[in-house]
């Protein structure tokens, strides 16, 4: 029997030993053979898999739209155009430019703030031109 131990394949990724498994219990990947010692084999494909995993995080993928992407790879037939990589990374973009948009009035808030000399938030909201909008504050989308 062939393929990777753990600490390669960890090391080969740049992941801990300790994702390995944690990735198989979430259903990432696969529950590895194991040689005749009890040693979990994986084969070189998982190396390939985790950096995807890990690519896809810092995309702003969650681990679980990361496996619904695994799972819409394996299964091509019959699926909806949406469920594969490009309806999700549109998807995600429409939230990854949302959040940028609200990050964009937070800092303009942030810059008002300073500006305005705020040093104490208590005695600033009590001012008529406080550049903190207490109305609004809640409405930032999350």
């Amino acid at each position: 029997m062939s393929g990777l131990r753990s600490g390669q394949v960890a090391a080969a990724a740049g992941v801990n030993p300790q994702t390995l498994r944690y990735y198989e219990r979430r259903g990432l990947l696969a529950e590895p053979d194991r040689s005749l010692g009890g040693h979990r084999l994986y084969p070189t494909e998982t190396v390939t898999v985790l950096r995807l995993i890990k690519a896809a995080q810092r995309l702003g993928f969650t681990l679980d739209e990361v496996a619904e992407l695994l799972d819409a790879g394996q299964h091509r037939h019959g699926r909806h155009p949406d469920a594969g990589l490009r309806g999700r990374a549109q998807t995600k973009l429409t939230e990854v430019e949302a959040k940028i948009a609200d990050l964009q009035v937070i800092a303009g808030t942030l810059r008002a703030a300073i500006t305005a000399g705020c040093d104490d938030l208590v005695e600033c909201v009590a001012q008529p031109c406080c550049p903190i909008p207490l109305t609004t504050i809640g409405t930032v989308h999350g």
